[in-house]
């Protein structure tokens, strides 16, 4: 393969070690070149002068200038796919949710310990997110500060333990799935649902721990209620719940309620919680009372498990690949034919709000 066909990385990170590993991992890829290397920001700024990289990794910790300082500059200026490789501890997360709202692609957390060696045995995971992350759809950001109103829970009217206590069993659930560039989608997505939508239940490929502050940053900013699932949380209306990282979230029933099971297990398509899991019970407890949404995403999970959802009489919905960042799982859950529609994201919300209304 020629040079000039290469995916072209620039690496930022003020840890010479973790540089010449990344360096290292990459370029034994025969698709990946790395083309520099930056200490810090600054640096970073001083190369894209004369070279543009197909895909940048950052560090969010570093001297002069932090990373997501400078992601934010970045997407606001000359937009370039964005790989989060960071060492950050549970306390950071809401930086990492931030970095993905900034436009980040993916993250990669790496340990306080031993990275070098973390790196080299990630070296088959990190070269395909710079593969998948190479040909995303990364988009112009414009930042403002808003400043977010006080939100008041629906304890001001009504208490919530009467409210759900007589939950049908034809009660709809919504099922979806997303990976890569799913924070931003499901962001956009859950900010336009009303506050008496069905309840919702959600996979997105995160690490541990990082879920919990996603959960609690979409939980400021949507009308309905978002939380990091937990063992035998009901599905409710105006509720969504967010699988936890590192565990599988399964939907279950019992009588006339449904809730979530949340347990460990092994790695399906290569993730927990993996989408397929969830789709496959939906399909199982919930059949023709569910919705499945499937998402941008690299990779097939949740393809075969949103089919089943179908075949039980399901509606499904994909993310059409124009408003993807990347255009896998929805792809390949089109090509098993279990998909009823193909919609841009920003059409998604108001069709669900449209299904409901022909159960």
């Amino acid at each position: 393969m020629e040079v000039e066909n290469k995916i072209k990385v620039l690496i930022v990170d003020d840890s010479a070690v973790v540089r010449q590993a990344l360096t290292s991992i990459l370029e034994s890829d025969p698709r990946i070149e790395v083309i520099g290397t930056a200490s810090d920001p600054f640096y970073a700024a001083k190369k894209l002068q004369t070279h543009v990289p197909d895909v940048i990794t950052l560090d969010i910790e570093m001297p002069r200038m932090d990373g997501l300082t400078f992601l934010r500059k970045l997407m606001s200026q000359h937009p370039i796919p964005v790989v989060i490789i960071s060492s950050l501890t549970a306390q950071g997360t809401q930086t990492a949710i931030k970095a993905l709202e900034a436009g980040a692609v993916e993250i990669i957390t790496k340990p306080q310990l031993d990275v070098k060696g973390f790196i080299e045995e990630s070296r088959s995971h990190i070269c395909s997110v710079i593969k998948a992350a190479a040909s995303s759809n990364v988009k112009r950001k414009k930042y403002t500060e808003n400043v977010i109103a006080p939100k008041l829970s629906a304890d001001a009217v009504i208490q919530k333990a009467q409210s759900y206590s007589m939950i049908k069993t034809t009660e709809i659930v919504i099922a979806v799935g997303a990976s890569t560039g799913g924070t931003e989608a499901l962001r956009e997505f859950l900010m336009e649902l009303p506050h008496d939508v069905p309840g919702i239940v959600i996979v997105q490929h995160m690490p541990e721990k990082f879920t919990k502050s996603f959960a609690d940053r979409l939980n400021e900013l949507c009308n309905i209620t978002v939380k990091e699932a937990e063992d035998g949380d009901s599905v409710l209306r105006g509720r969504a719940l967010i699988a936890p990282g590192n565990y599988h979230t399964l939907l279950k029933r019992s009588g006339a309620k449904y809730y979530v099971e949340v347990k460990d297990g092994p790695l399906v398509n290569r993730h927990r919680p993996a989408v397929d899991v969830l789709f496959r019970s939906t399909a199982r407890y919930a059949g023709s009372n569910a919705i499945g949404i499937i998402m941008t995403g690299m990779g097939d999970d949740g393809a075969k498990g949103l089919l089943e959802m179908k075949e039980a009489g399901a509606k499904t919905i994909a993310q059409d690949e124009k408003s993807c960042v990347v255009f896998g799982m929805p792809k390949e859950a089109i090509k098993l034919n279990a998909v009823d529609k193909i919609l841009p994201l920003n059409k998604i919300a108001q069709q669900i709000l449209n299904m409901q209304h022909e159960f």
